[in-house]
């Protein structure tokens, strides 16, 4: 599995998103945290927002939604043109069947995960999954520090991965960054969700080259 960059417009300014994705024309992904200040203590943009960017650029976009109820809107992210769309299991009532919904649509489905949230108990889910997110920070806000905590989990997780084919692919997201991407990939991550590290650089093109230089050393 080649390692992929998907870097986080939460960092990036909100009136130029457009502008944020045209920015990083070298990145694998363009990721979007939907956040809904219910499931978490923040809001930033919803399916509205989604769906305008889906015009404004060609670059695929990876739909984390940190909401209370994606058992119910999870699916008009990939109807809308989301190529990924990943939901969190603490939020999930029905996740088998949503995220099946978000294959039906066309989309890759994910499961996230919290940090304190063990993945042992979601290894039957993997023929379900496209992707498992692994979160390295308490989800919520950008900018925080990594937690090094996760390093094992996600040694555990491409264990399972592996285990059951290899083919769900391996994303972390929080804090990551050139001093951190490395311990990640040697983990077993293979996607990386970077939001400070790129949009925070004075050069957010060359910021991704760096990441992935790295990421791929580990």
């Amino acid at each position: 599995m080649a390692v992929q960059i998907s870097p986080s417009i939460l960092s990036a300014d909100f009136a130029r998103l457009a502008e944020a994705a045209e920015a990083v024309p070298n990145a694998d992904w363009l990721h979007v945290d939907v956040m809904d200040n219910h499931f978490v203590p923040n809001l930033t943009l919803g399916l509205p927002v989604v769906e305008s960017l889906l015009k404004a650029t060609s670059m695929p976009l990876d739909c984390h939604l940190m909401i209370e109820d994606p058992d119910r809107w999870a699916p008009s992210y990939a109807e809308a043109g989301a190529q990924s769309v990943t939901i969190h299991a603490e939020a999930a009532k029905a996740p088998v069947r949503t995220l099946r919904q978000i294959r039906s649509a066309g989309a890759r489905a994910g499961l996230a995960l919290n940090p304190a949230t063990p993945v042992e108990p979601y290894e039957d889910l993997l023929d379900e999954l496209d992707m498992l997110l692994l979160m390295t920070v308490d989800p919520g806000f950008g900018g925080q520090k990594f937690l090094d905590m996760v390093l094992p989990k996600i040694r555990r997780a491409r264990e399972l991965i592996d285990r059951c084919g290899g083919q769900v692919w391996l994303q972390v997201d929080g804090g990551v960054s050139e001093t951190t991407i490395e311990r990640c990939a040697e983990a077993g991550a293979d996607v990386f969700v970077a939001g400070n590290a790129v949009y925070g650089a004075e050069d957010p093109a060359r910021a991704v080259d760096g990441l992935r230089a790295r990421a791929t050393r580990g």
